[in-house]
C-alpha cells in the first residue's frame, strides 16, 4: 500500500525537474526530490478552505444569537409563561431563514468551488493539458444541490431545536419544581446551546462540501482511489490517525467513526481530514 502512495507523491512532482547545465551536449535533465515545502504543499493541496468556514460560521452564529433574543423575550427571567407563543415565534422565524439560509449557503458553496478549482487548476498544470480538459467539464452541480438542501434543512432546525429544547426544559420544571432555578438558568443558555450547534454545523458542512467537490471531479477523470489525509495536529482522533496515508476507494467508505459511521475523509462530524485524489494515468 506505501509504494502506491509514494508512486502518487512522486508522479505530483514529475513536472518539478531543474534543467542542470553539464558537460552533456544535449544539457541532460536531472529529477531532484521535491523540497519539504513543496510535499506540505501538494499534501494539503485539497485541505477544507479555513476562510469559507470562518465567514459561514459568523453567519450562523448570527442566527444563533437571534433565537436567543427571541427566547429571552418570552422568558427574561428563564421563566416561559407563554409556550406556544414562543415556539410559533421560533418556527416562523425558521421559515423566514429558509431564503436567507440558500443566499449563504450558495456563497459558501461559491468560495469553495473557487479554492477546489483553483487546486485542481495547480494540479493539472503539473499533469498535462489532457487532466485540465476533464476537470473543466466535471459534472459538480448534481452534488452541490444535494449538499444545499442538506445545509438549509440544518441552518433551518437551530430555531426548531431551540424550541423543542425549552418546551422539554419548561415541562421538566413544572414536573419537577425542586430545579425551577437550574431550568432557568438552561433556558437562559440556549442561545449559548445554539450557537454550539451553529458552529458544528458550520465546521461539517464546510468541510463536508469540499470533500464532495473533491470526490466529484475525482471521479469525473476516473480516479477510483484516494489517499486519506489529516491535519497532523494533537486534536486527530485515533480513528483517524489510523487511516492516514491509507489509499481508500471511493467506492467503499472506511470506518471513520467511534459508532462503527463510514464516510470519507471530510464527509463526518466535524472531520478536519481531507482526500488526496489518486489521478489515473490516462489523463495525465
Amino acid at each position: 500500500m506505501q509504494k502506491t502512495t509514494d508512486a502518487v507523491t512522486a508522479s505530483a512532482y514529475s513536472s518539478t525537474r531543474n534543467e542542470m547545465p553539464t558537460n552533456q551536449p544535449n544539457n541532460a535533465v536531472i529529477d531532484r526530490k521535491p523540497t519539504r515545502s513543496e510535499l506540505r504543499k501538494s499534501r494539503e493541496r485539497f485541505l477544507r478552505p479555513r476562510k469559507a468556514e470562518i465567514a459561514y460560521q459568523r453567519q450562523l452564529t448570527a442566527v444563533a444569537k437571534q433565537v436567543g433574543s427571541i427566547i429571552q423575550g418570552f422568558a427574561p427571567d428563564g421563566v416561559v409563561t407563554d409556550m406556544p407563543a414562543l415556539r410559533a415565534s421560533l418556527l416562523r422565524y425558521a421559515e423566514v431563514l429558509r431564503p436567507w439560509a440558500r443566499t449563504v449557503t450558495a456563497t459558501m458553496h461559491g468560495s469553495v468551488a473557487k479554492r477546489d478549482a483553483i487546486a485542481w487548476n495547480r494540479l493539472s498544470r503539473e499533469m498535462g493539458r489532457t487532466l485540465r480538459k476533464e476537470i473543466a467539464t466535471a459534472p459538480i452541480g448534481q452534488a452541490l444541490r444535494e449538499a444545499m438542501a442538506i445545509q438549509v434543512k440544518l441552518i433551518t432546525s437551530l430555531p426548531v431545536e431551540a424550541a423543542e429544547r425549552v418546551h422539554k426544559l419548561t415541562t421538566e420544571g413544572i414536573i419537577n419544581a425542586t430545579r425551577a432555578n437550574e431550568i432557568a438558568k438552561e433556558i437562559m443558555r440556549s442561545g449559548a446551546v445554539t450557537a454550539s450547534r451553529a458552529q458544528l454545523i458550520a465546521r461539517t458542512e464546510v468541510a463536508r462540501t469540499s470533500s464532495l467537490l473533491v470526490e466529484s471531479r475525482a471521479r469525473h477523470i476516473g480516479s477510483s482511489h484516494y489517499i486519506w489525509r489529516t491535519v497532523l495536529d494533537g486534536r486527530v482522533r485515533k480513528e483517524h490517525r489510523r487511516l492516514e496515508g491509507k489509499v481508500i476507494a471511493w467506492d467503499d467508505p472506511p470506518i471513520a467513526g467511534e459508532d462503527g459511521m463510514r464516510y470519507h475523509a471530510g464527509q463526518g462530524p466535524r472531520c478536519r481530514c481531507f482526500s488526496e485524489p489518486i489521478i489515473p494515468e490516462t489523463v495525465k
